[in-house]
């Protein structure tokens, strides 16, 4: 196969559909207007809720395209919006993109909508620029969004607001933004714009209903529409599909045949690869890495980040035939086949410029704009593929979200005899330049790569004229952390409403901790105590419990999520108490995903004991849902006082910040104390998620606050452990229990009947049994009494333990707490009528001098 037939296959130019791969393995119709085979194409993508990918012919973004081509659909749908605007409207309407995918197809519909000013959202937050917004993209592999406007006045304006994203699947995002936006900034229009409407049927018209329900006209422009038709049993068989294709990376040095190529994984390596007239490259250097001096205008802004007004478009237009005319004479002579590559969010920029390439010359270069892109997608090498190679590099940007890999599409192989990487100042890095950065991957398959690097724009601190000011609001709170940055689950799974304090030294000595808390020295969360490491009986123990307990566990998993979604919202917001709730919460999200296809969101808080939960979370929460919505998740209750906490909480944050509709009712896996009425089962049994400590949870740790790390307007704090991922079990955990979920449905279903029907009042049965156990045994202090197989076993993870008191009898469920006991020296008595499976009672008027010469606590 030639370079130049290589590369026709990638773009679709061959006359096979590049989505025929696909449809042929997984049975995938795209059913709908006659144009869009022309404009989709499809790949597979490592996702647990969709394994397809429709790649787009016309973005810009996975597959080079003319750019005269990409921003022409864009400034298409620009006009269209002003037809159906008219004229007087359309000078009101400012345009918003979605990062990273439409921030080119946002600007160029700005651009067809005439003077139109311009923002985009970003996942890069720029320090000095107060935010104006935010929002979650569930079903993306990088979800927050940020709005960060020079000018606030942008969105608190009262004309048409037009979203714009490259594909309107769901309706979820755009909807979601249009509703966290309303209830800031409302305004009587909205227009949804997208090159694509591939909604089904069932979402087709939640669109009419939403405008009715916010009491706003919202229209909807796009090129083509259809739906995509999903056979049963797709997502595993798309999985089991990128798993059977994503091999080691092939050898360039070894290149089969085009034969022996078809369907098999391409990721290019940083090894030379053929050139770009057919032949082979072999073993020679790799191409030259050469910078060229674009000399942007430095009062353009580079996008749309903070904003882009028709006086930036204005300048932009002047300037570009000079740039590209200096692009231009820095092309070797006998380039033929040109990319200009922009960079993730940057796509506007390197469009105009590719674009203005493309006029300057002529028809002698066959010049191709695509970027770079965080998503990560299966590539193959079969003309019916969009996906045909890839490159793997590094982030270079010093992202909010943390490292992480980047991905370039359909160049390697591609006959590209230049490439003009064009990035923004805060990506060009070092590690841009590094033997594994994105500059040296391209040069490994281009002979020539050319770095036209744009001035990253920030808005001045301190203007000599201030911007018209948005309606006042209260501080912006930054959005959910998530994984991989912090904690080990997917990214979609949980967002933690936290702060990351991984850098901050916080542990100290458990011995001094105890002291400390007991003496009124100090509260428990302003340290951490060291992270326990399991003996290799101990983590026998936990796989053990984890094969015994796994399908009670689904089942009460299964019943507690199907009564919150009889009883409390039929689209709950879940929101975990940090940490131990956190695992009981995204098995909550799975079960409601397996059993009803809802994906439901789901938060991680901080709630103290003596000090309440989070406000600025349950600020966080009710700027971007109702507070009616929230169910607040727990794993088990004990003598019930953190349901007490958090009804004392949510009256004060009521009282202090006028907001109702949260409900103080948790939800719990396990209610042994009787403390609540929404729960899984009333059974103590052993959960094996409280075996561990962030092994088990994300690698995060018990959340902190403390005056000189958390300020007011600060969510409270965590640490996520990096360093522990070899030790990580909270996947495991998670898969262990979610695979049973088949078998419980059943037992599950007549389970919840019973429940619904049954007298489930609280009773606090709990509270009295520890108060009495803390009078009988001369603790008078009901906080040192810990009742419950998980509280027992957080004592002797993270306290000074005294007792252990364990119910006569008790079986395997005690099992991990005798071996935790004997190695701490801590005695275990039996009891009998214990109303738990037993309780840890903390080392009462604790100081250093009541342990042994070993460190192990003494009796009194």
């Amino acid at each position: 196969m030639t370079e130049r037939a290589h590369a026709a296959h990638a773009e679709g130019e061959t006359g096979v559909w590049s989505g025929s791969w696909v449809a042929e393995r997984l049975g995938v119709e795209l059913a709908g207007d006659e144009a869009l085979t022309g404009l989709l194409g499809l790949a597979l993508r490592r996702n647990p809720k969709r394994a397809h990918l429709l790649v787009s012919n016309v973005l810009g973004k996975h597959v080079p395209q003319s750019p005269s081509v990409v921003h022409g659909h864009g400034v298409a749908l620009g006009r269209r919006v002003r037809e159906l605007l008219g004229a007087e409207a359309a000078e009101g309407a400012v345009v918003l993109g979605y990062a990273e995918t439409a921030t080119g197809l946002g600007h160029s519909v700005a651009d067809g909508l005439g003077s139109a000013p311009y923002l985009h959202s970003t996942r890069r937050a720029v320090a000095g620029v107060a935010r104006a917004g935010g929002f979650e993209e569930s079903h993306s592999h990088a979800t927050s969004h940020l709005l960060l406007p020079q000018d606030p006045a942008l969105l608190a304006g009262d004309g048409p607001l037009v979203l714009v994203d490259d594909e309107f699947s769901t309706g979820n995002t755009v909807l979601n933004t249009i509703r966290a936006l309303h209830e800031r900034y409302p305004r009587k229009r909205y227009v949804v714009v997208a090159l694509v409407d591939m909604r089904s049927p069932a979402d087709a018209g939640r669109l009419d209903a939403f405008a009715g329900e916010i009491g706003a006209r919202v229209d909807l422009v796009t090129t083509a529409s259809g739906t995509v038709r999903l056979p049963p049993g797709v997502l595993e068989k798309g999985q089991e599909l990128v798993a059977r294709y994503e091999a080691p990376p092939v050898d360039p040095t070894t290149e089969p045949t085009s034969e022996a190529r078809t369907e098999r994984t391409t990721e290019a390596t940083s090894e030379p690869a053929s050139g770009p007239t057919g032949g082979s490259r072999g073993a020679a250097s790799p191409g030259s890495v050469e910078r060229v001096d674009l000399r942007w205008p430095h009062d353009v802004p580079d996008g749309g980040r903070h904003g882009f007004t028709a006086a930036d478009r204005d300048r932009l237009e002047s300037a570009l035939p000079g740039m590209a005319a200096r692009i231009a004479d820095a092309l070797p002579a006998r380039a033929r086949r040109v990319l200009v590559l922009g960079f993730e969010e940057l796509m506007y920029a390197p469009l105009r410029l590719a674009q203005a390439l493309e006029q300057a010359v002529g028809g002698d270069v066959d010049v191709r704009y695509s970027t770079t892109t965080r998503s990560p997608v299966l590539a193959v090498d079969d003309p019916g593929y969009a996906i045909r190679t890839r490159l793997v590099f590094p982030a270079h940007d010093d992202p909010a979200d943390g490292p992480g890999e980047r991905y370039a599409y359909n160049v390697a192989g591609a006959g590209f005899d230049a490439v003009i990487a064009v990035v923004d100042s805060a990506a060009d890095t070092p590690v841009l330049h590094a033997p594994d950065g994105l500059a040296a991957r391209l040069a490994a398959h281009v002979p020539h790569v050319l770095l036209a690097v744009v001035p990253s724009y920030v808005p001045p601190a301190s203007p000599a004229s201030p911007a018209p000011q948005a309606p006042e609001r209260p501080p912006m709170l930054p959005e959910p952390l998530r994984g991989p940055a912090f904690s080990s689950y997917a990214p979609d799974e949980v967002g933690w409403l936290l702060q990351d304090l991984s850098d901050v030294t916080l542990e100290a000595p458990t011995e001094e901790r105890e002291e400390a808390i007991q003496s009124g020295g100090a509260h428990y969360a302003e340290s951490l105590p060291v992270e326990y490491q399991p003996s290799e009986q101990y983590q026998e123990l936990f796989h053990a419990a984890l094969d015994s307990s796994a399908a009670r566990l689904a089942r009460a998993v299964g019943a507690v999520t199907e009564v919150v979604l009889t009883e409390r919202s039929p689209r709950p917001v879940l929101v975990s108490l940090a940490r131990a709730g956190t695992p009981v919460g995204v098995l909550m999200r799975r079960w409601a995903r397996f059993r009803h296809g809802l994906d439901l969101p789901h938060y991680a808080v901080s709630i103290v004991r003596g000090r309440g939960i989070d406000a600025n979370a349950l600020r966080w929460l009710a700027d971007h849902h109702d507070p009616a919505d929230v169910v607040f998740v727990d794993g088990w209750t004990g003598k019930g006082a953190i349901t007490r906490e958090l009804a004392a909480a949510l009256r004060d944050f009521e009282a202090s910040d006028g907001v109702t509709g949260f409900d103080p009712e948790i939800a719990v896996l396990a209610d042994p104390g009787s403390c609540v009425r929404t729960y899984g089962t009333r059974d103590d049994f052993l959960i094996p998620s409280a075996c561990l400590n962030s092994t088990v949870s994300g690698l995060i740790s018990r959340t902190v606050l403390r005056a000189d790390l958390v300020g007011p307007h600060d969510f409270h704090g965590a640490k996520f452990y990096r360093e522990l991922a070899g030790a990580d079990l909270s996947p495991a955990f998670l898969d262990a229990v979610s695979a049973r979920f088949p078998d419980v449905t059943e037992s599950v279903d007549a389970h919840v009947k019973e429940l619904l029907s049954a007298d489930r009042t609280p009773t606090w049965e709990g509270w009295a049994a520890v108060e009495r156990i803390s009078e009988e045994y001369g603790i008078h202090d009901v906080n040192l009494v810990k009742p419950g197989v998980g509280e027992t076993t957080r004592v002797m993870l993270r306290r000074v333990p005294w007792k252990v008191l364990a119910r006569a009898g008790a079986g395997a469920d005690l099992d991990h707490v005798r071996l935790l006991a004997e190695q701490r020296g801590v005695p275990v008595e039996e009891v009998a009528d214990l109303p738990y499976t037993c309780v840890g009672l903390i080392h009462p008027q604790y100081t250093r001098g009541a342990t042994g010469a070993d460190g192990k606590a003494v009796t009194l």
